[in-house]
This record gives C-alpha cells, structure tokens and sequence, in this order.
C-alpha cells in the first residue's frame, strides 16, 4: 500500500486521514507536535476500521523519522488567522512552521510528492519549494479544488440540479483574489453564462470567493475542514492511482500564463509524479487582468519574506 503522510493532526489533518483511511488509498502517518494527539486519533481511526470495512493501517506519532519512505506527505500543520492578527503576523509564524516541516520532509521523505493546504496557501507552498529543494512539480497546494467545490455546491443549490453534473473551475490564489471562471464552468457540458443570468453568476461568484469566511462568520471558533480535507483526498488519490486527472491546483509557473517563480491556482494534470502537465486556458482580457491582480498579491506576500 502507498504510505501517506499527514503532518498536523488538527481538524483538516484529521478528517483528511479518515477520508483517505476509509478509501483505502495507502496507509496513513498522522504527525503532530502535541503529544498523544495524533496517536489517540490514530487508534481512534484504526478502531473505525471493521466497522467501516477498511484495512488502511493509520498510525500517529511525534516522531518525524516515522515519515520515511512516503509516497505523498499533506502539510496541514500551522496556525489559523486569530483576531487582532494580521496577515503579516500569520504569515511569518506559519513560515517558521512550513520551513522546519519541509526540512524534515527533505531529510526523511525525498522522494515524496508534497501537497500544501496551511494558509496563506500560495505562498507557503512556495516556502515549501524553496526549503526542500524538490523539482518543482512535486511541490503543489490545494486551492482551486476546493475552490471549485464551493463554487460548484452553489452552482447545484441555485440550479437545483445534482453536483455530479457539473464541472466548476477556479483560478489564482486561495483567497480574496481568486478568479472563479464561469466561461469554464458547466453543467453536463453547458456553460452556466447559457443557464443563469449575469447578476446571479456575480453572486454565486462573490459567495465563492468568500466561502471561507462565511463558514468562519458561522463557527465563530473554527474554520472549515470538511471541504478542505474533501479536497486534499481528491489530490491525493489522484497522484497514488495515477489518474491523470484535471484538476485547479495550487501550481508552480515557470512561464505559464505569462507568470514566472510563482505558485498559483491553475488547471493542472496530476499523476503518481505530481504535477505532470500544466494546461493552459486561453483567457479574455478581463480574465487575464483578474488572473494578474491575484498573481501580483501572491508575488507581493513571496517578496516580504525575503526568501
């Protein structure tokens, strides 16, 4: 079975490793600093398992050295933005967090495909790139497909139609800039500019972009980990069966979309090596100065860290 890694055992970290148990893409490592969290979840999973029919072996510990020979390793690890804390200050405790986690990584699991999911999510998966030193494509972060997720959900809750039948994408950064695309979003292949009008798109646009922040409003002490850790399955089942799936990722561009040294949401192909192919969409102006308008706020926040 693929080993798989979960470094934070948190509420994404965890209920990540229950959705991957459960579908038995490998067997599960959940690490975490705090002692006896990650192996009271770990047993807690192992003892779901014949009563939801799962053979995955879930195992927690302290202990980075029990990450080695991993396959794929989630980084769900750092904190969350708290009141009265600026963007600048999450930023710079969760880069203290995201470079002694991608150490460990580069020491124990070289040979692992990453998956970022802290936050700020563009910019710590580039911190990721920078301090393992791994080829590019086997560094990403999810974004767009939980970004797409949201916006998909409102599509199907606005339509009154099955979210089986539609395909949503989402652009850019994870957060106030992203770009939801409705060009490229369809219900069994129409485009939702032929089913609904322009004021609703806006809408169910806006709504996406603030989708975080309305579970959060809602919570009042959490945030969001059911999508999250929805999302972070997907990617992970598509590099261990090697699908070849299309997916909105959290990507490095060299040269892409007119971008170069920067992690951003793009359209990607994922298999067993990670990111293998980046597709590119032809964009309208409009599109385009959106795209460049989230590129910049993701270059902005990389050139403070002086990395």
């Amino acid at each position: 079975m693929p080993k798989i890694t979960i470094i934070g055992a948190g509420a994404v970290g965890a209920t990540a490793a229950q959705r991957i148990a459960e579908k038995e893409l490998g067997d599960v490592v959940l690490t975490d600093i705090v002692e006896g969290l990650p192996q009271g979840k770990a047993l807690d999973l192992m003892e779901s398992g014949p009563l939801f029919g799962y053979d995955s072996k879930v195992t927690g510990t302290n202990d980075y050295k029990d990450i080695e020979g991993s396959d794929v390793v989630v980084i769900t690890a750092g904190i969350a933005r708290k009141p009265g804390m600026t963007r600048e200050d999450l930023l710079k405790i969760n880069t203290k967090i995201i470079t002694d986690v991608s150490n460990n990584i580069k020491r124990y699991a070289p040979g692992s495909v990453v998956i970022t999911v802290t936050n700020p999510l563009d910019i710590m998966t580039y911190v990721t790139l920078k301090t393992t030193g791994f080829e590019p494509g086997h560094v990403f972060g999810m974004s767009g497909v939980l970004d797409s997720g949201r916006f998909a959900t409102f599509i199907a809750m606005e339509l009154g139609c099955s979210v089986r039948d539609i395909n949503a994408m989402v652009l850019g950064g994870h957060g106030d800039t992203m770009v939801p695309m409705p060009r490229f979003t369809t219900v069994t292949g129409v485009p939702i500019t032929e089913l609904m009008s322009q004021s609703t798109i806006d809408r169910l646009v806006e709504r996406t972009v603030n989708g975080g922040a309305e579970i959060v409003n809602l919570l009042k002490t959490g945030s969001a980990f059911y999508a999250p850790s929805a999302a972070v399955t997907n990617m992970v089942e598509a590099v261990v069966k090697d699908t070849k799936r299309i997916l909105p990722v959290c990507a490095y561009l060299n040269g892409e979309y007119g971008r170069k040294d920067i992690y951003l949401g793009v359209p990607v192909k994922i298999g067993r090596r990670g990111v293998e192919e980046i597709v590119e969409l032809k964009l309208t102006k409009e599109e385009e100065k959106a795209l460049g308008k989230s590129a910049d706020a993701v270059k902005s926040g990389i050139a403070s860290l002086n990395i």
